[in-house]
């Protein structure tokens, strides 16, 4: 073979001619590091409780202690190309067994059934990349993108809000959602050169990723901002965006806090990026904590530990050596490991304490007698009716539940983040978990009722997995959403208004005190002033959330963002970071995400 044959040989292009042998299985090739001839590929099935064996093999651990982002450089050069989901590969028919060459129908990932991950791919001679593609889509259009592989992490899948008609149904209704898990991990897969799997995709959680200038409540748990204006994708479409502000409690105020560390220190949490990195961000977390809280910390592998008992937050010197101590090695028990942090936490609940497990894992639980979110959830169930809250905290890649992590935060009542750098990791645990450790509200429910009159048909965009019974909003037996102090919730919404000019319906919030059985409920109008005559004069605010909900559309490939131009988000985004930094990160994000999607779009041939 000639030379210049040979450098165009891939990682991905081996692993290629290596799925063409096995039945019902090919892939489309992508480009990787020359002279690498050998991968190892893991596909999984997109339901909440993938098993362990489908998880892919952890990169070789590294032993250094994080101290910023630049200490991850260069682990993260390397595990870019075995940790990220690559771009789609093409399903071959499993009864026809045709040759890579042939054409043949494309398979989802989401009905790929458990049964069917690969092993191992052996090393054989690659084949090389398809040649360029001329003529791509402008500027990222939005067109129906096959699915992303998730190389062994794991998401749970949910549909997309299809529109509904006002006249059949004029009820929206949804729990609140203050999680951000699933930006971090998208900008994850973008930074190492991916598109992220479908399923990781949460536009609410993009959403919410960021601050908005809500003012807060003078009296009362909340205030509502409703603000819409003309799509700028659809002449026949209007945004509206709904954004719920909680009262602020200060640091000084708050109530005194009880936190449980349950640190996973498996095998699998032996890598630069998951159990260093996790030990850092409880350092800071400890630092920005008040003199009258407390830290305990329990550890769990192939069995779990009590490592630290209730000690003062101001006693830093012996927190942080049982921080230190912490080594990786054996199963993951977490389901023990819970009891026994809940067990810790549930001696500290009462109204004037605030009690909450925090836990540290990929998410990854193969050992022990309740291996199940659901069994875990059930074991604990009594200890969080008597006050207690959950984070969950992910890290890593490779094996990472996010699907776990997502239902543990939900039927724990608390939140979920994901944490891909130091940089994250101090804005969590600095700032969202230690200033916000306060529940202001349980149980929190969002209806908004649109006029018929006004609002021919309305779509949520995000929330899926928050939706709830329109019947139930009143229901206060039906668990919903938690709030902590100063958090904010917003929704975006795409409408098609009927040209009448009056007002658009009503937004009602539902919630509990944080000890309280009963809700009250707070309505407030949506006024036709609130609709803008144009996207120009809406606030900055609404147009870079209306960007970031949008490209988060795209990227999960929903039905209703097909034709949506990726160049309109970006341009609203930058136009809208008002010198915020995770802002300007985020149009820099939107620029990678539209490059990918041109080239899945060029290999795909679409």
């Amino acid at each position: 073979m000639p030379s210049s044959k040979l450098n165009r040989l891939t990682r991905w292009g081996s692993a290629t001619l290596a799925l063409s042998l096995v039945s019902g299985c090919s892939s489309a090739p992508s480009k990787w590091s020359a002279g690498d001839t050998t991968e190892s590929i893991e596909w999984q099935s997109q339901t909440r409780e993938a098993p362990k064996e489908e998880a892919a093999p952890a990169p070789a651990p590294s032993q250094a202690a994080p101290e910023d982002d630049a200490v991850y450089a260069e682990a993260e050069a390397s595990k870019a190309k075995a940790d990220v989901a690559r771009p789609s590969p093409k399903k071959m028919s499993a009864a026809a067994g045709v040759a890579m060459e042939a054409p043949a129908p494309e398979r989802r990932r989401d009905a790929m059934k458990p049964s069917e991950p690969m092993g191992r791919v052996a090393a054989v001679p690659a084949t090389p990349p398809p040649p360029p593609v001329k003529s791509l889509p402008p500027g990222g259009t939005a067109m129906q993108q096959p699915e992303p592989p998730s190389q062994g992490n794991s998401f749970a899948q949910h549909a997309p809000n299809a529109f509904t008609e006002t006249a059949t149904d004029r009820f929206s209704t949804f729990a609140v959602d203050v999680d951000t898990a699933s930006y971090a991990v998208s900008r994850r897969y973008l930074n190492q050169g991916a598109l992220p799997p479908h399923a990781a995709v949460r536009v609410e959680e993009f959403v919410n990723y960021f601050k908005y200038r809500y003012t807060p409540p003078e009296q009362g748990a909340f205030t509502v901002h409703i603000e819409g204006a003309p799509s700028p994708f659809n002449a026949s479409r209007h945004f509206v965006r709904v954004g719920v502000q909680g009262k602020v409690v200060s640091r000084s105020q708050r109530k005194p806090a009880h936190l449980v560390f349950l640190v996973d220190t498996s095998g699998s949490m032996n890598q630069q990026d998951k159990l260093p990195l996790a030990k850092e961000a409880m350092k800071i977390a400890v630092k920005n904590l008040n003199e009258n809280d407390t830290v305990a910390i329990v550890t769990y592998a192939g069995s779990t530990r009590d490592v630290l008992s209730p000690t003062p937050a101001t006693d830093l010197e012996r927190i942080y050596k049982a921080i230190d101590t912490l080594e990786s090695g054996g199963g993951t028990a977490m389901g023990s490991g819970m009891q026994m942090a809940y067990k810790h936490a549930v001696k500290k609940a009462s109204g004037n304490t605030v009690s909450r497990v925090v836990v540290l894992t990929d998410g990854d639980a193969n050992i022990g007698p309740n291996v199940s979110a659901d069994a875990m959830l059930n074991s604990i169930q009594g200890y969080v009716k008597e006050g207690v809250t959950l984070s969950a905290i992910g890290f890593g890649m490779g094996n990472y539940r996010d699907d776990l992590m997502e239902k543990l935060a939900d039927k724990g009542n608390g939140n979920c983040f994901y944490i891909d750098s130091f940089k994250e990791a101090k804005k969590v645990f600095e700032t969202q978990l230690t200033g916000t450790l306060e529940v202001i509200a349980k149980d929190v429910k969002i209806q908004v009722e649109f006029d018929p009159k006004v609002v021919r048909r309305y779509r949520l965009v995000g929330y899926e997995n928050r939706d709830i019974a329109d019947k139930d909003f009143r229901d206060d037996k039906v668990d919903a959403g938690e709030i902590g102090a100063g958090h904010s919730v917003t929704a975006v919404y795409e409408v098609e208004l009927t040209g009448e000019k009056a007002a658009l319906g009503t937004v009602r919030i539902r919630a509990k005190a944080p000890n309280g059985t009963e809700a009250a409920e707070q309505s407030f109008p949506f006024e036709q002033r609130m609709m803008r005559a144009t996207l120009d004069a809406a606030s900055p605010d609404f147009r870079f959330a209306l960007a970031v909900a949008a490209t988060a559309d795209v990227l999960r490939g929903s039905p209703s963002a097909q034709g949506w131009n990726l160049a309109t988000a970006q341009k609203l985004a930058e136009g809208a970071t008002e010198g915020q930094a995770d802002r300007e990160e985020f149009a820099k994000l939107v620029v990678r995400a539209r490059g990918l999607l041109g080239n899945s779009v060029a290999r795909d041939g679409r």
